[in-house]
Parts: C-alpha cells; sequence; structure tokens
C-alpha cells in the first residue's frame, strides 16, 4: 500500500498495489497422499448428504464410502502402521514422518465417522417416514417376534459358535472384517463371573426383513441379526445371567506385495490372500454401548494398542447397510439406465480387432457394457497370432468376474 499527496487540496489519496501470494517452497507444496484420499472420500459422503438423490441412492453412497474407509485402513493406512512399527522416522514429501501421518489420519477419520453416523441416523429417519423402518426388540410385534423365534433356531441357531472365554478356552482368532457380539455373563451356579463370543459369520444377512401377516406394501420392516442374537442369548448361553453385551470387529493388515520375478504368480497370490486373513490387527472397532470393563477385556486379548482402538456410538459396518437397498420401492432409486453395446463392433460382426483396425475404440464404463471386454478376450484367445494376454482385473462385479472366467 502506497501514500500519495493531492496538489493544492491537502489531502492525501490511498492507492493500494495488490501484492501476489509467493508460492510455497518446500514440503508445504505437497498435500499428504493419505490424506488427499480421505477428503475424496468425505465427497461420496456429501453424495449421501445430497437431498437432490433419491433417498436410497443416499443410503449406496453412504454405504460406498463406509467400504471404502475398510479398505483405506486394510491397505493404505496399514501401510503407514508399517512404518511406524518398523521405527520409519523418514518424513515424506509433505514433511509428515509416518507417526504424524497416522495421527492426522486417526484425527480425519474421528470427524469423518462422525459425520457418516450423522448421516446415517437422518436416513433412518427419512426411511422411517416412507416406510421403510429398522425395529428393535421393543418395537416388535408379537407375530413378527414368533416368527423370528422359528427363523432363529432354525436359520441362524444352528451356525453359531457360542465360546466361553476361560484359561481352559482361550481367546479364538477373529477373521478380518469379522463381526462378533461379547458376552459379560454370570454363572448361576456359584456366581462366577465370567466373559464369551459370538462370532458372527460373514455370509448371514446383517439385517433380516421380516415378512409376517397382512402388511401394506409400502410397510418395510428390518431388524438387525446382533438384535436378533441378543433377543435370544439365553439359548446359546444356558446356566447363566446375561450382564452385558456389545458387538466390536476388527480390520487387519490386507496390504500385499509381490515380487514380480516370482516363479509362480498364482500360488504366491494364493499365499498372500490366505495371509490376508490373518494380518495384524490395524483398527478395533467396539460399539459404544459395551461397558468398559468388556471393552477392556477384547482390547487386552486382542492385543491392540490405543491408537488402533476406535468406540463408536452407533452402528458397526455401515457397509452393509447395502443390504436395506431394496428394488420393491423403485420411486426411492435412480431411473434404470440402459447400457449401450459399442455400434462399431457390430459393424464389423462382432469382430472387434477389425473394428479397432479401422479406428481406436474407447469403452466408456458403466455406460457402455462390458461384454464387449470379454467378447475381446474370447476373440484373443482363439486368435493363433496373440501370444500372450495381460489383463489387470480390478473391482468387476461377481457375475462379470465369473462370465470372464467362462
Amino acid at each position: 500500500m502506497t501514500t500519495t499527496g493531492t496538489k493544492g487540496k491537502g489531502r492525501e489519496k490511498t492507492v493500494s498495489k495488490s501484492v501476489q501470494p509467493m508460492p510455497p517452497e518446500g514440503p508445504a507444496r505437497f498435500y499428504n497422499r493419505e490424506l488427499s484420499w480421505l477428503q475424496f472420500n468425505r465427497r461420496v459422503l456429501e453424495e449421501a448428504q445430497n437431498k437432490s438423490h433419491p433417498l436410497l441412492e443416499r443410503l449406496r453412497f453412504l454405504s460406498i464410502s463406509a467400504s471404502n474407509l475398510d479398505e483405506f485402513y486394510m491397505v493404505r493406512a496399514a501401510g503407514v502402521y508399517g512404518q511406524v512399527r518398523a521405527g520409519v522416522a523418514i518424513p515424506s514429501q509433505d514433511g509428515l514422518t509416518p507417526s504424524q501421518q497416522l495421527a492426522e489420519i486417526n484425527r480425519f477419520v474421528g470427524g469423518l465417522v462422525y459425520d457418516k453416523q450423522a448421516c446415517w441416523t437422518a436416513l433412518t429417519a427419512e426411511m422411517a417416514a416412507v416406510g421403510i423402518q429398522i425395529v428393535d426388540g421393543d418395537t416388535l410385534r408379537k407375530e413378527e417376534h414368533v416368527w423370528l423365534e422359528t427363523m432363529f433356531m432354525t436359520h441362524i441357531f444352528p451356525i453359531l459358535t457360542p465360546i466361553a472365554v476361560d484359561p481352559a478356552h482361550p481367546f479364538p482368532f477373529i477373521l478380518n472384517k469379522g463381526l462378533t457380539m461379547a458376552v459379560e455373563m454370570q454363572r448361576q451356579s456359584d456366581g462366577k463371573v465370567m466373559n464369551g463370543l459370538i462370532p458372527i459369520p460373514g455370509q448371514m444377512e446383517r439385517f433380516i426383513r421380516l415378512r409376517v401377516g397382512e402388511t401394506s406394501t409400502q410397510e418395510i420392516r428390518f431388524i438387525q441379526l446382533e438384535t436378533v442374537i441378543g433377543l435370544f442369548l439365553g439359548e446359546l448361553f444356558s446356566g447363566v445371567t446375561i450382564r452385558s453385551r456389545g458387538a466390536f470387529r476388527v480390520l487387519r493388515d490386507s496390504d500385499i506385495e509381490l515380487q514380480e520375478e516370482a516363479e509362480d504368480l498364482v500360488r504366491s497370490f494364493e499365499t498372500q490372500l490366505k495371509r490376508r486373513r490373518r494380518g495384524n490387527v490395524i483398527r478395533l472397532e467396539i460399539e459404544g454401548r459395551m461397558p468398559e470393563r468388556l471393552q477392556k477385556f477384547v482390547v487386552d486379548e486382542l492385543e491392540v494398542e490405543e491408537h488402533s482402538v476406535f468406540v463408536k456410538d452407533g452402528l458397526l459396518a455401515l457397509a452393509d447397510t447395502t443390504q436395506l437397498i431394496v428394488s420393491d420401492r423403485p420411486e426411492l432409486l435412480f431411473k434404470p439406465f440402459n447400457i449401450r453395446f459399442p455400434e462399431r463392433i457390430r459393424e464389423f460382426n462382432g469382430d472387434c480387432f477389425a473394428a479397432i483396425r479401422k479406428k481406436d475404440i474407447l469403452v466408456h464404463h458403466p455406460y457402455e457394457s462390458f461384454d464387449v471386454v470379454v467378447q475381446y478376450l474370447r476373440q484373443a484367445v482363439a486368435d493363433p497370432n496373440v501370444m500372450a494376454i495381460k489383463w489387470t482385473l480390478y473391482r468387476t462385479r461377481p457375475e462379470t468376474a465369473r462370465s470372464s472366467r467362462r
């Protein structure tokens, strides 16, 4: 800013000159890549908060955001944890050491998880207003309770394995992303307090749809699997009084490192994938209603460090909420989109190579069918001039993966 005199008037005139900020130098020029990824996942969550989207599509975005965060901890954050455990103190280009990155990751995720739970609470209220309800034991109707008891004894009870944890029965291994119920109980015979676990198999539906009697076509009622198990705990642990319970889940180090010169890549992948299931615990999520003494039991048995323990007020494993997206309420979903098949392939009677020789083809998924890629591969397999096929397959839908294997 400069000041100049104005001739003959005895006044001063102020003239402002804008000063261009100097570009940052050194580490300030960079933004941490892990925090950048978390910023991306926040934008996914913002889509769940966007009320211009149909209600169940917003729920889908919330589920995707939760699934993304699980993968982030299992792979990307796991790499940072590994550096911390190895004592690496060299800062990355943005100037943060692995320990500082870990602290920033957990700080950011704390706010992100809080916002996800707030979004979940808002979505459940909106869903209830349009007839999609998640009920608890207190709001079950009599006929629903009878139906649930039969369903529990015939479909759930046979595949649950309740475990009493004591010196004769050590704490079991908890699978990656495994949801487990911890139970504190008192033996009726001698008053001894004991702890128990109920690992919940991953193939079980997390949300059970209640189908009882004559109900309105607009009324859809779900109940959580943990709630159902809680209703019938007496069937799983006999001769005891249940004092408290709560759920927890673990995320394990699932990062895979392969040497390109490995003699058998298939065998190497099989070995690494088996190892993923038993990796170090990167994140332990505990239900907020679990009493502190039961929390301490879980943390001590899993031997998890304090910075890896997260107590959550709300629903664990929000990625499972995708099970609530029902097809019988199409007005709450995006309008279906009919994908197209590249016309130029049709013009050459399905000959992908001939169409490509004419002009390069860019296939834009999901707006264009993935079937053209499968057709291209099948033609390449049958072509005697093709010597090798190398393909990076990333996150295809299950039915697409099956069709490509055929």
